[in-house]
């Protein structure tokens, strides 16, 4: 994809969300477009929340150690700010940020800025998770992903918790979730 001047000669911007479960390649989907738009020799932002220290403090790093370098924010609304005179705004882990995230990628498109989100859009209940659903509402092009249920070998799309932690957020890798189908996952 490109960002298509108009008959006007203005920049058009649009929304895309890269969605799934954990397991299922959205970072490294993220990660492969915002390294073409890289070679396309288009200016681009990254940006993941500041909670998520998983691999890495500064970078967006998927679960096969691809990774690029981001800037990380706890507000959302530091994205409006960060992201001037640039062709492409890319966000990871969506689903950890504020209400106003939304919002924030929509004035981002309407200033003619490709905007590429990548997120989990359930949680670990299979319940829609944090701002994904109001992503996916605006969204122009949803891609989901799937990753390949542990137990039965079939496409997962539910994060499974192994371990007994209560909250919503809780980070971790292969030794707190895996892939589930959904007859799997309701063993």
């Amino acid at each position: 994809m490109f960002i298509e001047p108009n008959i006007r000669g203005e920049k058009r911007g649009w929304i895309e969300v890269i969605c799934g479960s954990m397991f299922s390649g959205k970072t490294e989907e993220l990660i492969r477009r915002l390294k073409r738009a890289r070679i396309a020799n288009l200016k681009v932002e990254i940006f993941k929340p500041a909670i998520d220290v998983r691999y890495d403090e500064e970078k967006i790093v998927s679960h096969d150690e691809n990774a690029i370098l981001s800037t990380p924010i706890d507000n959302s609304q530091k994205i409006l700010l960060l992201a001037q005179d640039v062709d492409v705004v890319g966000i990871d882990e969506a689903q950890f940020f504020d209400a106003e995230i939304a919002n924030v990628c929509e004035e981002l498109a309407i200033r003619g800025i490709r905007v590429i989100v990548a997120g989990l859009d359930m949680d670990y209940k299979g319940k829609p998770f944090g701002q994904m659903p109001n992503l996916l509402a605006i969204a122009d092009y949803i891609t989901k992903l799937h990753a390949i249920c542990v137990v039965c070998g079939n496409i997962a799309n539910i994060s499974y918790r192994k371990s007994a932690d209560e909250g919503q957020v809780v980070l971790g890798e292969k030794d707190k979730y895996e892939p589930r189908c959904r007859h799997c996952y309701h063993l």
